[in-house]
């Protein structure tokens, strides 16, 4: 068997395999990828082989399997694997497998090929529900995805056992089409310009109190993280941010939704894509009080009057110049698919905008870390739904306007 693909094959995939249940649908990956003409090296941990045997790999993959850091030592094996590699693929990524990543340890051959390599990485993690939602698994995926590191899934569906939720590994045909468009998009957005609104405005009352909403603010830097690392000057006007911004990205902080306003109209002119994902507040004190609004003795209320704040996406659509591409959001509580497109569509048409990203939001939905189901939407055309994690949906998003 050949480690080396011939000029003219396809991409270099190094395909990083760890302990979890899950192991038995990266053989699928694996397969998909090899017929689609591409050259793939697996790299199995020493759990993953308790899932899935070597000669499987060796059979599916066409190649050699290394396995054991001191291998090939003469050809420098450890790092020439990851420095060789068009793309790195870790599928399953175990909760265990991503503490290691984050902190950088390198005791095995997977380890010092992920050090080892500059080409984009993609994590695809599985496990148990709670071991996903754990703070030191999200401080972890957080810390990977701030270093350029992409996160395909985890889906929600059946687990290990009874159980089910959010920590299925995501699709095969799903990850196949993360390490492809990774691969192929680095660099593809370069010369663009992507100007992106995130997180939640807040209108002050008084010096002390505001009338906000529970955007954390994840979908935004998603995005701007996914256009970053496509080769795009990111600008990000932000308001309230409950997760930190990647690096490398412009940064404006507002706080209300006319600084907003006014931060936006100032950088349209520079953009080629335009994406307004802020939770704008709807409504404004027409009158701010300079002091602490306090309570009066025997008052059962106090009365708040509020005025409408600007809509900035359909200022935005107002002035969009010729070739710009405009992306608004419709946050939405209804409950039914065809009156949320229905909604998405108005407001596309109501705003300018090319497409609407319609999402469907509630106590316990679209707000936070959380699995996300939205709509691509444009006034002609089918719309385009996309599951999964944010990033995910980020990618899908940039993959539409490309």
């Amino acid at each position: 068997m050949s480690s080396t693909p011939e000029a003219g094959d396809g991409l270099r995939v190094v395909v990083g395999v760890t302990g979890g249940i899950a192991a038995y649908k990266a053989v699928s990956v694996v397969r998909a990828l090899v017929q689609a003409g591409h050259h793939v090296t697996v790299i199995p941990t020493a759990s993953a082989l308790k899932f899935v045997g070597l000669p499987t790999w060796q059979a599916i993959s066409r190649n050699d399997v290394p396995v054991d850091l001191f291998e090939g030592v003469a050809e420098v094996t450890h790092v020439a694997l990851g420095q060789q590699a068009d793309v790195v693929l870790v599928a399953p990524a175990t909760a265990h497998f991503l503490a290691q990543y984050a902190q950088g340890l390198a005791g095995d051959l997977l380890g010092t090929t992920l050090l080892a390599t500059e080409a984009p990485v993609i994590v695809a993690p599985a496990m148990h529900t709670e071991m996903w939602n754990h703070p030191a698994t999200r401080a972890n995926v957080e810390t990977l995805l701030s270093r350029g590191v992409h996160v395909v899934g985890p889906a929600s569906g059946p687990l290990t056992g009874p159980d089910s939720g959010v920590g299925r590994l995501a699709e095969p045909s799903d990850i196949v089409a993360a390490v492809l468009a990774h691969a192929r998009s680095e660099g593809e957005w370069s010369g663009k310009t992507v100007l992106i609104s995130a997180g939640g405005t807040r209108e002050p009352l008084d010096p002390v109190r505001f009338l906000g909403n529970r955007s954390s603010g994840a979908m935004g830097v998603s995005i701007a993280r996914e256009a970053r690392d496509r080769g795009a000057r990111v600008i990000v006007v932000h308001a309230h941010l409950e997760v930190p911004l990647p690096a490398g990205v412009e940064a404006v902080a507002v706080e209300t939704a006319e600084q907003m306003r006014v931060a936006m109209l100032d950088h349209q002119a520079a953009a080629d894509v335009v994406i307004m994902a802020a939770a704008v507040a709807d409504y404004r004190p027409r009158e701010v009080s300079e002091h602490k609004l306090k309570k009066s003795p025997g008052e059962d209320a106090t009365m708040l009057e509020l005025e409408h704040t600007p809509d900035i996406a359909a200022e935005l659509g107002h002035h969009k110049a010729p070739g710009q591409i405009l992306v608004s959001f419709a946050a939405e509580t209804e409950p039914d698919d065809d009156a949320l497109l229905e909604i998405a569509r108005e407001k596309g048409r109501a705003k300018n905008s090319d497409w609407v990203v319609a999402n469907r939001v509630g106590w316990q939905v679209g707000f936070g870390e959380t699995e996300a189901a939205v709509w691509f939407v444009r006034s002609s055309g089918a719309p385009v739904l996309s599951t999964g994690s944010k990033q995910t949906v980020a990618g899908r998003l940039l993959d539409v306007l490309q």
